[in-house]
Parts: structure tokens; sequence; C-alpha cells
């Protein structure tokens, strides 16, 4: 590590005079590999991410608000999506990824969240059992963004570091999360936004902690804790000489009334279900040559694993690994053929988003929050031990 040192109050002063020096995560490679490390960190100030994907482990807190005469609300669904109401009289929390009890099937609860977001009517049936504080027990009303108290995105897992490339090695197609995957490895499907992707350009999370401010749906947000399945972890790739870093994920929290369909939409993945795409972009600030190093790495460099998903354990069989260029090239090679790639994640929009994010700081909206605590550098995830399963 060189001797040039920067912090969080330095940046957020030139910020506030409208000074600093902002690129995306793009555009920051051509600058590092005209004028080296050490110079482009003297000369950038923020490098900004983007990843907009499908991030089922997404929901939403709603405050209803109290109806007369007053309701415990114990079953509740907006547009026939049930959402868990086994908090207090009147909250919420509508999950993305739960389906609509009416025959929709392609229709749940990331729907829900969208059409809330544009401002549309939601159908909202709630019943209990009562009680004599809450006598009530059913309600149907209409709400909107403008008729409830609070509404704010709370998602347990969102901006995986850098998932795998999902095939499928057997003789029949097989319809997953990632999407349609086509026998004997028909195609390959991969979702992480590479060299813009915000946990790849700072894998050791040296900038990203609780309290760190992103953006989120197209507005601020914050990190409120570790994601769930959080295990940070660096993998050697077999015969090169890189290390894949894997396996971290953040827990975020939004004003989901402020936020943008043009960076929240719901999808229906044939054969899985429902989830929600979300758009995430986080700053890093460039403290430093090794942040610098990092936070301008190429897709070149940025490797994945390629899984077998027609195997449905956990450890599912590797066939090897490949980078985000030749990923982005359209196809790669495995076992000898050339297999057509396709990403289920949008790289324009991750694009857009590291860019709102660099003009929000320019102008001098937008200031760096250091975190105020930070994650571990390992976890073990431990497997549920099942008594019985169908």
């Amino acid at each position: 590590m060189g001797k040039f040192k920067r912090t969080y109050e330095e940046i957020n002063e030139k910020i506030a005079r409208k000074e600093a020096v902002i690129m995306t995560a793009e555009e920051v490679i051509a600058l590092k590999e005209e004028q080296g490390i050490e110079e482009a960190t003297k000369m950038v100030d923020v490098v900004t991410t983007g990843t907009f994907g499908p991030m089922c482990s997404s929901g939403a807190f709603i405050n209803l608000g109290h109806s007369d005469p007053l309701i415990r609300m114990q079953k509740v669904w907006l547009n026939d999506v049930m959402a868990y109401a086994g908090l207090a009289a009147v909250d919420i929390y509508l999950g993305a990824t739960q389906l609509s009890e009416s025959e929709r099937s392609d229709y749940g609860g990331g729907h829900v969240i969208e059409e809330f977001i544009r401002g549309k009517e939601i159908r909202l049936k709630a019943v209990s059992s009562g009680t004599d504080c809450y006598p009530a027990r059913e309600v149907e009303a209409i709400i909107s963004k403008e008729t409830v108290n609070q509404a704010f995105m709370v998602n347990p897992r969102n901006t995986y570091q850098n998932y795998n490339v999902a095939v499928n090695q057997s003789a029949k197609t097989i319809y997953t999360y990632m999407g349609i995957l086509l026998p004997e490895l028909g195609n390959a499907s991969f979702s992480t936004s590479g060299q813009l992707s915000p946990l790849i350009n700072d894998p050791d999370l040296r900038t990203i902690g609780i309290g760190t401010r992103i953006f989120i749906g197209g507005t601020e947000g914050y990190v409120i804790w570790e994601g769930t399945q959080y295990s940070p972890k660096a993998m050697p790739v077999l015969e090169k000489d890189m290390v894949a870093r894997m396996g971290a994920s953040l827990a975020l929290i939004g004003d989901l009334k402020k936020m943008n369909p043009d960076f929240i939409q719901a999808a229906y993945i044939s054969g899985y279900g429902v989830t929600l795409y979300v758009g995430i972009g986080i700053p890093i600030p460039i403290l430093d040559e090794d942040i610098m190093r990092t936070a301008s790495i190429r897709n070149e460099e940025i490797y994945t694993e390629i899984l077998d998903y027609s195997c449905p354990h956990p450890d599912k069989p590797s066939l090897g690994w490949v980078n985000y260029a030749e990923l982005r090239s359209g196809q790669i090679d495995i076992k000898g053929k050339k297999i057509p790639t396709s990403s289920i994640s949008s790289y324009a929009k991750a694009r857009t988003i590291a860019h709102t994010l660099k003009e929000w700081i320019e102008k001098g909206e937008y200031f760096l929050q250091e975190p105020i605590e930070f994650f571990p550098s390992q976890r073990e995830l431990h497997r549920l031990k099942t008594t019985r399963v169908y």
C-alpha cells in the first residue's frame, strides 16, 4: 500500500464544495491503466457502482393505519397476496416472492410492491378473531402510498457479491431462479454485473458496513446489517493465478414511497415464480491505493464458478471457472463445447445506476456515510438438519 491516504471528512468537504472527482467503476478502469494506481488514487475521490437483478430476499414493511372500529390484523392480503401480520395491530410485511392466492400464478408480492411505488390502488383484506380492545373481525379497504402511514423496503439479502454460472448437464430442460436451463449444456445463465458490481469493487468490505448510505430503488437508503447467508470467502481459481471473491451479501433499507419504478420491477420466472428486480448502487470512497486497485478491477480479472443446476443438492458439481469478459462475449467453453451465455441481470441498468449516483454526488446532493460497524471477514453457514424431507 502506498503512503497516500484520504478520509471520509475530506471527501465530504469536497462534495460540499462541488469539487470532488467522481467516476463510475467502468470509467476509472481507463484512468488507472493510463495514469497508474498511485496517480489515479490521488485524482479520484469516489467510485460509484451499480447492480440491477432479481433479488428474491426482498420485501416491505407497511403500516396501514387503524380502522374504525379497531382491528388487530391476523391475516392480511394485498391484491390476494398474503402478507405477514404477526407484528402489531396494523403493521405487515409483504415478501417479494409470495404468490397470489387467486388463479394468477404469475403474480405476487413483487408486483404489489411495484404497483404501490407506481401509485396504484391496492385492495386490502384483513381478518381477525377479535378482542375487547380490537373488536373488528374483518375489514376491506383500498390503500395506496398516499394513504398508508409508513412504507419502507427492508431486504434481508441483496447485492450478492459474486453469483455462480448456472448450467444443466441432464437430458431434460429444467426451470430455475437462474432462468430456463436447456439440457446437455444447451445454455449458461449468469447474474452478477461484474466490474460494476458493488461488493466486487470492495471485496473485503473496507468501506461498506452498518450505516453505509446507498442508492436503492431510485432513492437513498442504508446498509442495516450483514445479509442473510453472509459467508465471504476467497476461492482459488483452478489452473489460474487468480482468486474469486464470493459469498458476501447485505441487508438494506429504503423509503418505499420515494422509490422509482425504473429501479424496482417485478418479474415472473417461468417454472420458478415471482421475484423482484432491485437497483442498488454503492459509492466507494477512494481512501488509499488498495481500494483504488479493487475499485478499478476489469471483467477479465473477475472469475466465477460454473455449477450444474440439474443436481438438486446444495453442493452442485463444478464445471470450472470463467471470467466476466468471457461471459459477456456471448459464449463460453465447457468441456470443449461452445455454450451460449445470457444474463438475468441488466448491465445497462447497472451502468445507469452508477451514473445516477455519480450525478447525485457531483451536485452536492449526496454525501458518504462512514460505517458505524464493519462486518466479520468470515462467517460459517449452517445447514438445516431435517427430520423429514418429501
